[in-house]
């Protein structure tokens, strides 16, 4: 991979590791429907003309069903949860349980049959899973059954988003379903989030995690993101997944001072090896996927990355 390859790597790892930290410090303030709204919204207005003056929203119109429960399963339900979940779960803790989503992927990806069963991956599914169930009989118990389905819900859902994509919207360009998306997401939540608006002025610290999520962490990030695979094609960009939950542990450590115990240290450990073991693919499957979505080019995506 080139220097560039790599700077764009570490940036999208840091990038989206940082908004676990921010929703933890935004929900204290603003309720979670609120936050979705402002961060939605700060975004739209970045991405949409972007990818208007590029040509990439019209060719979405004849698509429009797809895209809608694409961004319903995607951004608009995973979102609203995640910042529920935050209100009682640690950012660190939150960040890792998310990280399940491969191993949901994978398990979607099987039980729908597109592609088959391998003893390795089964392997990877069983190891990863083991240490879901490490984090929540350990680090989860103390949590309301609320907060630990909500993150159930975000990872069902980020599972799903991508399978959507792939089947229905692969061949649209990228920037314009996610500058669509996030439009109609800071569309849908206009009443409730205006309805749920803090009753006195947010701290500055809570302002700076909502703009830092909408430009950093949404805007920016899809952005930097187009062009990591551009750099380095799209199979290389995902593993970025496996970055994001230790840069949230280690934020979440550091910033908030939450606590690092041996079972979220050995749920990290057995989730990523499980993610590795049931997501990696062959590498002629690869580059033929390479191909299918958009080669190096950057303009389509089939399996994009959950950005939290």
């Amino acid at each position: 991979m080139s220097r560039r390859g790599w700077v764009l790597f570490l940036a999208m790892g840091l990038i989206w590791g940082v908004p676990y930290l921010m929703i933890k410090v935004a929900v204290e303030e603003f309720s979670p429907a609120t936050l979705v709204l402002a961060r939605t919204a700060i975004a739209a207005v970045i991405l949409v003309p972007v990818a208007a003056t590029k040509g990439q929203l019209r060719p979405l119109l004849p698509y429009w069903r797809p895209l809608l429960a694409y961004t319903l399963v995607e951004l608009c339900i995973p979102w609203v949860l995640l910042g529920y979940a935050e209100q009682t779960l640690s950012s660190s803790l939150t960040g890792l349980l998310v990280a399940a989503v491969p191993l949901v992927g994978a398990l979607l990806v099987w039980v729908t049959g597109h592609e088959r069963v391998e003893r390795r991956r089964v392997a990877g599914l069983l190891v990863g899973f083991a240490g879901v169930a490490l984090l929540v009989g350990f680090d989860v118990g103390s949590a309301n059954l609320g907060a630990l389905l909500a993150i159930v819900g975000v990872v069902v859902g980020y599972a799903l988003g991508p399978l959507l994509l792939a089947r229905y919207l692969a061949h649209l360009p990228a920037l314009g379903v996610v500058a669509a998306s996030i439009g109609l997401t800071a569309i849908g939540y206009l009443p409730v989030g205006l309805l749920q608006r803090p009753s006195r002025s947010p701290s500055a610290e809570a302002w700076l995690s909502v703009v830092g999520l909408a430009i950093v962490c949404t805007a920016l990030a899809f952005l930097v993101f187009f062009a990591l695979i551009a750099e380095v094609g799209p199979a290389r960009a995902t593993v970025i997944t496996y970055v994001n939950p230790a840069v949230a542990i280690a934020l979440g450590v550091l910033v908030l001072g939450e606590s690092l115990t041996v079972s979220i240290i050995a749920g990290f450990v057995l989730i990523l090896a499980g993610s590795v073991l049931a997501t990696v693919r062959d590498r002629a499957p690869d580059r033929a996927a390479a191909v299918r979505d958009g080669g190096s080019s950057g303009e389509c995506l089939a399996e994009p990355i959950p950005e939290p």
